[in-house]
């Protein structure tokens, strides 16, 4: 394919608007930025629409192409867009680009996904992770990163909540959001009553002094099917979720400490989600 050299080509437009945006509206593309995520994404089982390459990355583009023709979806020939190096510098979402961005077709994920997961632990007992309205996209990130470390079947976020699938978000997760089942944008009210009806316990995440439902992380138990919800950075959880919530889950901190990031909390949670549970987990130096 020829050398695509003018800023108004119609696919650098959407590269443009999909690297540097909030995230994927409705069915729109996952925008996925660098080889390692690229491959993370191939390897996921995720359909590309296109593949954009820079004329210094054109090495490292041969390699993806080698791999991506090992997987089921592959990348057609057609769907590979060449073009300047100033020009993808124009389009790319991150200070230092390496030269590869690549549009994804979106799974469809179900609520049923969530609770059963998939990969090596699917049909496991249902440890949901929701995140409520969390604004960073570095959070949200993070947090999916913690839940596919430690053994959670899926995610769900909340409307308010910052799109997991946007290009920070994504490099946060490191991977997680392109093979962890995730809900987006679900309402608050319908997500409660789905779990009820799926007989899933939900815990909702505070302070230490939250009360007499409270639970501490060693009484807690985190073995039987689980939805733990995670709150807004500043505000914490909505008043409808706590009422809702058949327990409250603190972790104890020193009183000189307000609260824990909600990245840092949800991870804490997860882990010990997993090691209540014995999921196996890998020591890595």
């Amino acid at each position: 394919m020829n050398l695509i050299t003018s800023r108004d080509n119609k696919w650098l437009k959407r590269f443009r608007a999909a690297l540097r945006g909030s995230g994927a509206r409705g069915d729109d593309s996952i925008a996925v930025e660098g080889p390692k995520l690229i491959r993370d994404a191939l390897c996921s089982g995720l359909e590309a629409e296109a593949l954009l390459v820079s004329e210094s990355a054109e090495r490292e583009a041969q390699d993806i192409l080698r791999a991506a023709s090992e997987t089921e979806a592959g990348i057609s020939r057609s769907c590979v867009l060449r073009t300047t190096d100033k020009l993808f510098q124009s389009v790319a979402g991150t200070e230092a680009p390496q030269g590869l961005a690549a549009l994804f077709r979106p799974r469809a994920w179900g609520f049923e996904d969530v609770l059963r997961g998939t990969g090596e632990i699917r049909g496991a007992t249902p440890l949901a992770i929701v995140l409520a309205e969390i604004q960073d996209p570095g959070n949200v990130g993070t947090i999916l990163r913690s839940a596919e470390a430690f053994g959670a079947t899926g995610a769900v976020t909340t409307r308010g909540t910052a799109d997991p699938w946007s290009p920070k978000a994504l490099r946060a997760a490191a991977g997680a959001a392109l093979r962890l089942p995730v809900l987006r944008g679900m309402a608050v009210p319908v997500l409660l009553a789905q779990l009820r009806l799926a007989r899933v316990k939900i815990y909702a995440t505070g302070a230490a002094d939250v009360g007499s439902r409270n639970d501490f992380m060693a009484q807690a138990d985190l073995r039987a099917p689980v939805a733990i919800f995670i709150g807004n950075e500043g505000a914490g959880l909505s008043a409808e979720v706590k009422r809702a919530a058949d327990a409250m889950l603190a972790i104890p901190i020193r009183a000189s400490v307000e609260s824990l990031n909600a990245a840092v909390a949800a991870s804490i949670v997860l882990y010990e989600a997993a090691r209540q549970r014995q999921t196996e987990l890998r020591v890595s130096a």
